[in-house]
């Protein structure tokens, strides 16, 4: 299986947005780019939800056949280890494999020094197309490296090979995440990390690594802008050496995660991608609940008492339903307004503090936070939230294809 220049992880909590997900999807190949769809969900989303991998498969499959889809499309086990993986391998053909976990974990001496060894050949300056200045890269700064890296991809290559046993080789598609930890990788370590993946024959098509600044959840990129860019096009120079320097898969590409929202860095991401002609995957989630939560306040009726109801809740458990997400929110409990304010509001109103319109006055950035990760709460809800998504479907399928197409495909890929 190969996974296509340009793709999307269009994330669906509920697993009922899937036919106008791919509607964005259909509508950016009608302007000419071809994307292809990657339905991810993870074990942590399963678990709150209530719902199975076998789920997010059938949820794709029929949103394919009613949009009459016939490009390639993928279902991601998202974020999974070796002790989850087993519960995605008949479901999916997408693994994100996440080896955060292992980051700072050091590998044995012997392995460490075998990896020296086999890659003392950088050692010295390090010319890299298309990236100015050189690297000096000495036998402490390999070793420094692999110190850091190795083990977390010696994991990777275990829960590879898990897959491999159980669906055959070549039957899937293998994406490695680093994004979250603590600290960026530097384009010295991403490079010396593929070399890893290269020694553990891992045949990888996306990587995810650490970018400088914050990701948080549903709001947009918190940092430097101009350090991103940079970092972000000497990873695509990275990438592009190591495909020919290691003999990685040719459509090796960047993977962009917790994207959701980050509208600062999309034209450099844009700017960059027509720059090296090059391929990317975006991750996004949680975009389609909160698009179904905005569209459920503005219908009003029972869709406002409903979106008042989950946020009510949400913040009268704000410690527990946070804490799962505590490196990727920065909430202000000082900001949140108070339940009572809330139930004043009227639908256009709650829409307004919870879409992420920078423009608008009553937009609130820890009041969508807080609903990010609030999706628990509508969980909790059963059948009630189920039967409002499909009351108020149309305005809902709106938001949510124009959500995505306009405010995320757009700006990243067309403009």
């Amino acid at each position: 299986m190969i996974l296509e220049k340009f793709s999307f992880g269009i994330g669906d909590r509920f697993g009922q947005e899937g036919k106008a997900l791919l509607a964005a999807v259909m509508c950016a190949k009608q302007n000419g780019v071809n994307i292809t769809p990657v339905w991810n969900k993870s074990h942590r989303e399963h678990s709150i939800i209530g719902t199975k991998p076998a789920d997010t498969r059938k949820e794709a499959d029929e949103a394919v056949k009613a949009c009459g889809w016939s490009g390639s499309y993928f279902v991601d086990a998202d974020h999974i280890n070796l002790n989850t993986v087993d519960l995605f391998v008949r479901s999916c053909d997408f693994f994100t494999l996440d080896v955060a976990h292992f980051i700072d974990k050091t590998a044995g001496e012997t392995d460490i020094a075998s990896f020296i060894r086999g890659h003392s050949r950088y050692i010295g300056q390090l010319f890299i197309d298309r990236i100015d200045v050189p690297f000096d890269v000495t036998e402490e700064r390999i070793r420094a490296t692999a110190g850091k890296f190795l083990l977390a991809i010696r994991q990777a290559g275990a829960i590879y090979r898990r897959i491999e046993a159980a669906r055959g080789a070549g039957s899937f598609i293998a994406e490695i995440s680093l994004d979250e930890t603590t600290e960026p990788q530097t384009p010295v370590e991403l490079f010396f990390i593929l070399a890893a993946v290269a020694d553990e024959r891992i045949p990888l098509q996306a990587i995810s690594p650490r970018f400088v600044g914050r990701f948080n959840k549903g709001v947009d990129y918190a940092g430097p802008v101009a350090k991103f860019a940079r970092q972000f096009e000497e990873d695509i120079a990275v990438v592009t050496f190591a495909v020919k320097e290691l003999g990685l898969p040719a459509n090796l590409k960047l993977s962009l995660h917790s994207a959701s929202d980050k509208f600062s860095i999309y034209g450099p991401i844009n700017k960059a991608l027509k720059k090296f002609n090059a391929g990317l995957h975006v991750k996004t989630a949680g975009t389609a609940w909160l698009e179904e939560l905005a569209a459920l306040a503005a219908a009003g009726g029972e869709g406002l008492v409903i979106a008042k109801k989950v946020y009510a809740k949400a913040l009268s458990r704000i410690d527990e339903l946070c804490l799962p997400y505590a490196t990727v929110i920065d909430i202000d409990s000082a900001k949140l307004p108070a339940p009572q304010e809330v139930e004043k509001w009227d639908g256009a109103r709650f829409a307004a503090a919870l879409r992420h319109d920078k423009s608008c006055a009553d937009y609130n950035p820890h009041f969508r936070q807080l609903m990010h990760v609030a999706y628990r709460i509508a969980a909790e809800m059963g059948r009630r939230y189920l039967d409002a998504l499909k009351k108020y479907e149309e305005i809902i399928a709106q938001n949510v294809t124009e959500n995505i197409y306009e405010r995320h495909i757009k700006p990243v890929l067309l403009v």
